[in-house]
C-alpha cells in the first residue's frame, strides 16, 4: 500500500514539473518541428538534420574496435536496426543506449564489452539512429514489449542485457513484461526504478533556453553540467552527440516511468544495479533502496561522488564484465 502511495506522489510531482518543461520547450522549439515545406519529419526537425546525425553516427561507428554488421529486424512497433559486433564466439549481450543518443556513440563508451561478448547493440525505436521513427510511450510498457520482440526476432529464448539511463529503463520494462527472456541484467544509472521528480533538473532549463536563443556552446555545456558535475566528464563524443540530437531531433524529455513492484517481482534474473550518488535524474539514494526492494535477485553498487555522466574505473568495468560472463 505504501508503495502505491509513494508512486502516486512521484507521478503527481513529475506531472507538474514535466508540464512546465514541455510548455517552455514547445515555445522555444516550435519553429523546428516542421521542415521547410511545412510537413512533419518524424523524429527529426529536417532532412538536413537527419543527415547530420546519421553522418556523425557513421563516423563514430568506424572508430569501434573490430568488425561490425548492420542487422534489420521487423517488429510490430516498426523496423529496428542493430549493430552486431564484438566477440562472435562470446556470450550474447543485448546493449541499449541512453535517451536521445545513438548506438554508435554507445559502442564507443562501452568498448570494454567488446572482447568478451557477442554484442547486439540496438538503435532504440523513435530515437536518433536507423530504427523506425515511431515514438513509443515512456509511461506504459510498450518499450518492454518492443525489446521482447527484438530478442525473439534475434532468435534467442533469453539473453543478457546491458543498458544505461533510458536504455536501462527499457530493460526494466522488459523485465516486467517478459521476465523469462532475461538471462543476466546490468542496469547502469537506470531510469524506471526510482526517477527523481523533474524539478530536480530544472536548473538545466535556463541554460537550455539560452542555448536555444543564442546557439552558443557555453550554454549547452552549462545545461549538461548538473549531470556531469565536472566538465571533464563532458567528452567530445558526448558533447557532439548531444548537440546534434538537440539541434536536429525532437528531443525526448520523458524517461521510462518507474516500474510497478508487482511486475518486477516476476523476474528472477541476476541483476546488477549501478547508481550514481550525485545523479540529479536517478539518484542512488532513491534507486538503490527501491531496486533492492523490488528486484528479486539484486546486487547494487554505489558510484560514489559521481553524477549521471561520468567515467567508469577499470575495476568497475571489470565488475560489469565479470557479472555478465
Amino acid at each position: 500500500m505504501q508503495e502505491v502511495k509513494n508512486r502516486k506522489k512521484r507521478k503527481k510531482r513529475e506531472a507538474i514539473t514535466f508540464s512546465l518543461t514541455e510548455r517552455l520547450k514547445a515555445r522555444m522549439n516550435l519553429k523546428f518541428l516542421k521542415n521547410d515545406k511545412g510537413k512533419n519529419m518524424g523524429i527529426y526537425k529536417s532532412t538536413k538534420g537527419k543527415k547530420e546525425i546519421l553522418s556523425l553516427y557513421e563516423k563514430q561507428l568506424k572508430r569501434i574496435k573490430g568488425k561490425y554488421e548492420d542487422i534489420y529486424i521487423d517488429t510490430s512497433f516498426g523496423k529496428t536496426h542493430l549493430i552486431e559486433t564484438g566477440n562472435l564466439s562470446g556470450s550474447p549481450l543485448l546493449v541499449f543506449h541512453g535517451g536521445n543518443a545513438t548506438t554508435a556513440y554507445n559502442l564507443l563508451a562501452c568498448d570494454f564489452l567488446m572482447k568478451d561478448f557477442h554484442i547486439y547493440a540496438v538503435d532504440t525505436i523513435g530515437h536518433p539512429g536507423k530504427s523506425a521513427e515511431v515514438s513509443l510511450s515512456h509511461q506504459n510498457n510498450d518499450y518492454g514489449k518492443w525489446a521482447a520482440e527484438v530478442i525473439e526476432k534475434l532468435g534467442y529464448e533469453s539473453i543478457s542485457c546491458f543498458g544505461g539511463s533510458f536504455g536501462a529503463g527499457i530493460i526494466a520494462k522488459t523485465m516486467c513484461v517478459a521476465p523469462n527472456k532475461m538471462e543476466k541484467v546490468v542496469l547502469y544509472v537506470p531510469s524506471g526504478i526510482s526517477n527523481a521528480p523533474a524539478i530536480n533538473s530544472m536548473n538545466m532549463m535556463l541554460p537550455m533556453i539560452m542555448y536555444w536563443i543564442t546557439r552558443k556552446d557555453k550554454w549547452l555545456r552549462k545545461c549538461m553540467l548538473p549531470m556531469a558535475i565536472v566538465e571533464e566528464n563532458i567528452t567530445d563524443d558526448i558533447y557532439e552527440t548531444a548537440k546534434l540530437s538537440i539541434d536536429f531531433s525532437k528531443v525526448k524529455t520523458g524517461m521510462p516511468s518507474d516500474v510497478k513492484a508487482e511486475d518486477m517481482k516476476k523476474c528472477n534474473a541476476p541483476t546488477l544495479v549501478m547508481a550514481a550518488e550525485m545523479d540529479c535524474l536517478f539518484p542512488a539514494k532513491q534507486v538503490i533502496p527501491r531496486a533492492e526492494k523490488i528486484i528479486n535477485n539484486c546486487t547494487t553498487y554505489l558510484l560514489e561522488s559521481r553524477g549521471h555522466m561520468h567515467l567508469l574505473t577499470e575495476n568497475e568495468k571489470k565488475m560489469i564484465v565479470d557479472f555478465l560472463v
